[in-house]
C-alpha cells in the first residue's frame, strides 16, 4: 500500500498518477464513489471525504483500515491532512478529523511507502523498500 498525504490543492493526485503510471479512471473518488469501491480500486483519492460520508451515514469506521489492508493491500490511498490548523468548533468535524487521523496512522504503519506532498513536491516519509 502507498499512502499519500498533504494539504488541500497540493497536487497529491497528480503526484500519484505520475508516481504509479495509473490513469485517473483507476482511482475512486472518496467523495462520491460506491461504498465498496475503496476495496477494489487501484487508488482512492479524497479518502478523508469517504470517511466523512461513512460517519454521516452512521457507518462504523472501526475496521476500515484493517479491511483496506486485507482487501486492497496494493491500493494507493490519497488523503488531505486535516490535523493542522484550528481545531473545528463543530463536534462532528472534530470527530471526523480525529477519525481520519487515526485511520491514516494505522494505514501508515503497514504501508510500503508514505509520501507527504507540498506544492506538488513529494517527500518520502516512509519507505519499507529501503533497509
Amino acid at each position: 500500500m502507498i499512502l499519500i498525504l498533504g494539504g488541500a490543492f497540493q497536487g497529491k493526485l497528480s503526484y500519484a498518477l505520475e508516481l504509479t503510471g495509473y490513469r485517473r479512471e483507476d482511482f475512486a473518488d472518496g467523495a462520491d464513489c460506491s461504498w465498496d469501491a475503496v476495496f477494489s480500486a487501484r487508488g482512492i483519492y479524497h479518502f478523508e471525504e469517504y470517511i466523512r460520508r461513512c460517519l454521516k451515514a452512521g457507518r462504523s469506521c472501526a475496521q476500515l483500515a484493517g479491511q483496506l489492508k486485507h482487501d486492497n493491500s496494493d491500493a494507493v490511498i490519497i488523503a488531505r491532512e486535516l490535523g493542522y490548523g484550528i481545531v473545528p468548533c463543530d463536534p462532528f468535524d472534530r470527530a471526523w478529523r480525529e477519525t481520519t487521523g487515526r485511520i491514516c496512522t494505522e494505514l501508515a504503519k503497514d504501508a510500503d511507502k508514505v509520501y507527504r506532498i507540498v506544492c506538488g513536491v513529494g517527500m518520502i516519509i516512509k519507505d519499507d523498500d529501503k533497509n
